[in-house]
């Protein structure tokens, strides 16, 4: 199964699920972007190429992969929770925004998507979930006209 044909197409089919926040400089050499939003600086996978998205304000898909996700009971609290584990893997809870295949967009102090190569997964928009990821989370930054990365 593949998750994405291209990192454009992949940016414009999710591109309404970007978070907004600020991007730092990148260190000479590092593959990461650093990224603050919703609370919490990120360090990403640049899925753009290296040095194409220069810092300040910007709007990042922030893509991960799946190691856990979970429907939460009735009775469990309902509030929005995003911990960075390690250097680019968190976990947390959220709300379903969107279902697409094997991938579920989940608002969770920040829109991520978050996509799994094993299927049966039972959430549907609008159901509570925890979740977790697998290093590293991936960074689809929007060009200027706020669709397709910086070329």
């Amino acid at each position: 199964m593949t998750l994405e044909s291209s990192e454009r197409e992949f940016t414009e089919r999710f591109a309404e699920f970007a978070a907004s926040g600020v991007l730092y400089a990148q260190v000479e050499g590092s593959p990461l972007l650093e990224f603050a939003s919703g609370g919490r600086v990120l360090y990403l996978f640049d899925r753009c190429g290296p040095y194409a998205a220069p810092p300040g304000p910007a709007r990042v898909v922030v893509h991960g992969i799946l190691d856990e996700l979970t429907p939460l009971p009735e009775d469990h609290e309902r509030s929005e929770v995003l911990s960075v584990q390690g250097i680019s893997g968190a976990e947390g809870r959220g709300r379903v925004l969107a279902v697409e295949r094997s991938t579920w967009v989940v608002h969770a102090r920040l829109p991520l998507v978050l996509s799994s190569f094993v299927g049966g997964l039972q959430v549907q928009v609008g159901d509570w979930v925890s979740f977790r990821t697998v290093p590293p989370m991936h960074g689809f930054v929007l060009g200027k006209e706020g669709a397709g990365v910086f070329r």
